[in-house]
């Protein structure tokens, strides 16, 4: 399957099954997100796997968008390695740590497609919540939950994931 192929056919997954993933597959998208570019390469980008019962419960009390996914990937970065902006006059003291754990998560979520592991960006928390309910140090950001699981009967892509704007509403020459 070629890229393209691969990231228009990718979904958002919501039926999973409760099959585990393999441990060698779990590398795999760990390293994805490892060797991916990071502003100035300083690598903030920090990755917490939920495989327990214990931790996947944890995950439940602070979002209700789990999906009974059998694995999730809790993604943040470390504030003390981020790089930073402070000349950016628009975004006073910009920090790259979301963007580069965005590209770390995006690319574990396409090795895991070729995989064949669905996944599922899960945004819908609050921060403090997770710092709070996972113990995280102060220094550590979460960014995003990534849901992991083998599909199950009922998988199907929802019917908004083929609608798409046209590139004219998207792209600009200047």
């Amino acid at each position: 399957m070629s890229f393209f192929e691969l990231a228009r056919d990718r979904y958002s997954e919501r039926n999973f099954d409760s099959r585990p993933i393999e441990q060698e597959k779990i590398d795999k998208i760990l390293e994805a997100g490892r060797i991916v570019p990071t502003a100035c390469n300083y690598q903030p980008q920090r990755f917490f796997v939920l495989k327990s019962e214990e931790a996947l419960q944890t995950a439940k009390s602070v979002t209700p968008f789990t999906y009974k996914a059998p694995l999730m990937i809790l993604v943040c970065y470390d504030m003390d390695t981020v790089w930073k902006n402070p000349s950016d006059r628009y975004y006073r003291n910009y920090n790259s740590g979301e963007q580069d754990a965005s590209i770390a998560a995006t690319t574990m979520m396409y090795e895991a497609e070729e995989l064949g592991v669905h996944t599922i960006w899960i945004r819908g928390f609050d921060s403090k919540a997770v710092v709070d309910a996972f113990h995280l140090p102060e220094n550590m950001i979460p960014v995003m939950f990534l849901g992991l699981g083998y599909p199950n009967e009922k998988s199907k892509a929802h019917a908004w994931h083929y609608r798409n704007k046209p590139i004219e509403e998207m792209a600009f020459e200047l």
